[in-house]
């Protein structure tokens, strides 16, 4: 992708990451590491250094909660997992993306024509 076109994708992944996070999150309980994989393969991609800030900022806000879970013989990990209000922030985020979609969607096959 060009210079603006990576632009504008980074500032659009920026803009629903945190909704990305809990769609994964409504399938899964995850850790840190996992989500960040998982986003990246999906191209959503999220470097750890900005994914944990985030991750903070949804725990305080509790649209998830925590958990540690010990494996033996390998280390701690902390696990998110979506709260009921995450769940309804995700349903409200659906329905206004849904909206903004079409209607950007519409704009642009009439710009093609």
């Amino acid at each position: 992708m060009d210079e603006p076109g990576d632009r504008i994708a980074t500032n659009l992944r920026k803009g629903v990451l945190e909704f990305c996070v809990i769609a994964l999150l409504a399938r899964r309980d995850m850790y840190g590491l996992e989500l960040a994989n998982e986003l990246t393969s999906r191209g959503l991609s999220a470097s750890e250094g900005s994914l944990y800030p985030l991750l903070a900022r949804m725990r305080e806000a509790g649209a998830v909660e925590t958990r540690w879970e010990h494996a033996e013989g390998a280390r701690a990990r902390r696990y998110y997992a979506v709260t009921a209000a995450g769940l309804e922030q995700l349903r409200v985020f659906a329905g206004v993306w849904n909206g903004i979609s079409g209607q950007v969607d519409r704009l642009l096959e009439e710009e093609s024509r």
